[in-house]
């Protein structure tokens, strides 16, 4: 077989058809309901998520301004995929259907109380569940969800979605997040170089001052 020259243009995939459920797939996502952070139910799926902060004080406030009336503004957004999405990307069809997004609603719950700046109380939730075929679109609608609100943990904060890295794995710097909000102990035992403090804040307050024009 021939090989033939190179045309950029050959490899380009356009899909408006793509585009639009994509769009489709955020329309329904802003529509769903708000639930406290964890949901109080435990729920079987997997897929896209987001946090709200709705506190009236501390270095957040100005997010609970926004999410006073609606919930318009998250601190964070993230997805919960199937297991084994990530060597198979298997789909999340009903014969082994996971619970993976009420599991990282919990974790993140979790993080959250232990950290003595942060009340959970003041964090809800909302989330979109794709099931079967649609859990493929998990990752392009998180990605989406994400450029369009820029959320502070996602865009100015990094390592809220952070694991343990696991024994052996600790020479690596602590994140942004556990610098800013203490508390988890595996992320005390990460020995490499961190950003100096006053460097995230400062990030973080150019993006907050920022905050009311993305979501606007």
């Amino acid at each position: 077989m021939k090989l033939s020259a190179f045309d950029r243009s050959e490899h380009v995939y356009r899909n408006d058809a793509f585009v639009e459920l994509v769009k489709d797939a955020i329309r329904f996502f802003h529509g769903t309901p708000v639930h406290p952070l964890p949901p109080p139910k435990s729920f079987a799926g997997t897929g896209v998520y987001a946090l709200y902060y709705t506190g009236q004080s501390g270095i957040y406030e100005r997010y609970g301004d926004l999410n006073r009336l609606a919930y318009n503004s998250p601190i964070y957004i993230g997805k919960a995929v199937p297991k084994g999405w990530r060597q198979g990307r298997d789909s999340d069809d009903v014969l082994r259907q996971s619970k993976e997004l009420h599991s990282r609603l919990k974790q993140h719950s979790n993080n959250i109380a232990l950290v003595k700046s942060l009340a959970l109380v003041d964090f809800q939730s909302r989330f979109v569940i794709f099931e079967d075929a649609g859990s493929d679109m998990i990752g392009a609608v998180e990605a989406s969800l994400i450029k369009l609100h820029k959320p502070l943990w996602n865009v100015a904060l990094d390592g809220f979605g952070n694991h343990d890295p696991g024994k052996g794995r600790y020479q690596q710097a602590k994140s942004d997040w556990d610098v800013i909000h203490t508390g988890r102990e595996w992320a005390d035992r990460c020995v490499g170089a961190a950003k100096d403090k006053t460097v995230i804040l400062k990030n973080m307050k150019a993006h907050l001052s920022k905050l009311s024009l993305v979501n606007s």
